[in-house]
């Protein structure tokens, strides 16, 4: 399954991250000139999600859009440890490679918790965070479909072996029919077996409870988001069936001033169904 370039036409990058005695691959874009914006990506998307926003903003902005490693066009190894903090750690050795002083956050699905994991290490850098249909606090809402994704065995097999969770996103986490062309884009970094492991043990590792091992991971996270201090922006899907009203209303009591878009027709992919509010939204708040 070949990329339509078309849809993705950038160069990119990668540095080494450190994996025992070999080094595995993190692939970035870095695209544009200006003050500088990382964008965070969940599961089971890539920085492919990000593609129409980076056209929109590279103009004025440099754009940085990481693929979490087991994911896009970063390494996929076998035997590495696919927990929360080693997402961070990882996107934390990008901005110390890129220098980068300060930026602006965007995040979405596990890139909240993954975003805000670095935001909440260094809150002097960050300057403004725009939130999509995401999370970055503990919570035991899961929705019964992903729920059944974690069964033990089966889960992973069900993922792995039929793309069972980034194929069933390209038509559950949007409300309008997805182009063909945009569909294979999704799915074209999770093309066997091996490349979706990465997808599996994201789902894996939401933490539900204090015994897992990513909860107290998440709970600081939690603790310290009072600690961001810069304007926010939500632009919210209400039709997503993952991240529902609930988290939503989670948010509006984290940030209470934060600058609200609400868009009913939207589901989880929410640039995908409104692209053009979506991207105009954003690029408006960053400006």
């Amino acid at each position: 399954m070949s990329l339509e370039l078309s849809l993705y036409p950038y160069q990119t990058k990668k540095i080494n991250i450190n994996h025992g005695t070999t080094p595995i691959k993190y692939n970035y874009i870095d695209e544009g000139h200006g003050n500088p914006v990382i964008m965070v990506h969940g599961n089971p998307t890539w920085s492919f999600y990000y593609r129409k926003l980076v056209e929109k903003l590279k103009d004025q902005h440099r754009c940085i859009v990481p693929d979490h490693i087991g994911c896009g066009l970063s390494d996929k190894p076998q035997d590495y440890s696919y927990r929360l903090e080693n997402h961070i750690n990882n996107l934390d050795t990008l901005v110390k490679n890129l220098e980068l002083k300060s930026f602006d956050l965007i995040v979405h699905d596990w890139g909240g918790a993954i975003g805000f994991g670095l935001a909440t290490r260094y809150p002097e850098k960050i300057n403004k965070i725009v939130i999509l249909n995401t999370a970055a606090f503990t919570s035991k809402n899961i929705p019964f479909r992903i729920n059944l994704c974690r069964i033990p065995w089966f889960g992973e097999k069900f993922i792995r072996a039929f793309n069972g969770f980034a194929w069933p996103a390209t038509f559950m986490a949007v409300t309008k029919k997805m182009d063909p062309k945009v569909k294979k884009g999704y799915l074209h970094p999770y093309n066997n077996y091996n490349n979706r492991l990465a997808t599996a043990r994201f789902v894996q590792d939401i933490p539900l409870n204090k015994s897992h091992p990513s909860y107290k991971t998440l709970k600081e996270i939690e603790d310290r988001l009072h600690l961001l201090k810069g304007k926010k922006l939500i632009v919210w899907g209400k039709k997503d069936f993952c991240f529902n009203d609930s988290f939503l209303k989670k948010w509006q009591e984290i940030y209470p001033d934060a600058q609200k878009i609400i868009l009913k027709d939207a589901g989880h992919y929410v640039i995908e169904d409104c692209h053009e509010e979506t991207l105009s939204s954003i690029k408006g708040f960053l400006q």
